[in-house]
């Protein structure tokens, strides 16, 4: 078994609840159809490699299981899936690393799906990093951060109020404030809303294989 375990935070794809700040400029059916082409990518991307990949999931009541298998049926025994649990997401992205921990993965490695774009490379920094640094981030334009891996589950989480500018901040601050050691990654468009995504849709005309379904579900027409 790999002694990687590289995470997903996943919501299940529903309209009206996916996505809901790009879902104000583009609609909410296709904001849904749109993240579950970036949970395509994700999965194409990283299944069957060098990292177990797992998705932590919400509502907990969906069988993100059979969802992600339909999605990626090729690699449906490559996959674990796993319920988020936590009344924030701080507390969800801790638990997401004390359920690995707990099953012996010496290093985890948790990734946003608001990145579709995420490559292989990128998550092979961070397992390298891993060596010497005792958290890895990589920074988020806005602020917060589209990666977070540890080998052991610290909290880093408690008293930061997510889906602010001063997250990735206050994560360094509060990881020093403990003596663990900090790499950072390069920084990474994560798509919130329209501008993010129209940096995407540019992106992804000059290189489409950053991330194929993604590049395919605009180029059939959602943003004009």
């Amino acid at each position: 078994m790999p002694d990687t375990a590289l995470v997903v935070m996943a919501r299940y794809p529903e309209s009206g609840k996916t996505k809901t700040r790009l879902a104000r400029a583009i609609g909410h059916e296709e904001a849904t159809c749109l993240y579950q082409a970036f949970l395509t990518d994700l999965g194409q991307r990283f299944a069957g490699g060098a990292y177990h990949l797992h998705w932590t999931y919400t509502p907990p009541e969906v069988d993100f299981a059979a969802f992600v298998a339909n999605l990626i049926p090729s690699h449906a025994h490559s996959m674990r899936c796993f319920p988020q649990e936590g009344k924030d997401l701080g507390s969800r992205l801790h638990a997401a690393f004390q359920w690995t921990y707990a099953r012996d993965f010496q290093c985890t490695i948790l990734i946003s799906s608001d990145s579709p774009q995420i490559s292989m490379a990128t998550i092979d920094r961070a397992r390298a990093a891993l060596d010497e640094a005792d958290v890895v981030l990589g920074p988020a334009e806005d602020g917060g951060y589209y990666l977070i891996a540890m080998r052991r589950p610290y909290d880093v989480f408690t008293g930061i109020p997510m889906s602010t500018s001063a997250v990735m901040q206050m994560t360094i601050e509060l990881a020093e404030s403990q003596g663990l050691t900090v790499h950072l990654l390069e920084p990474l468009l994560d798509i919130d809303e329209l501008p993010d995504l129209l940096r995407l849709a540019q992106l992804l005309e000059a290189d489409c294989s950053l991330a194929p379904a993604t590049a395919a579900h605009l180029a059939s027409g959602c943003l004009r």
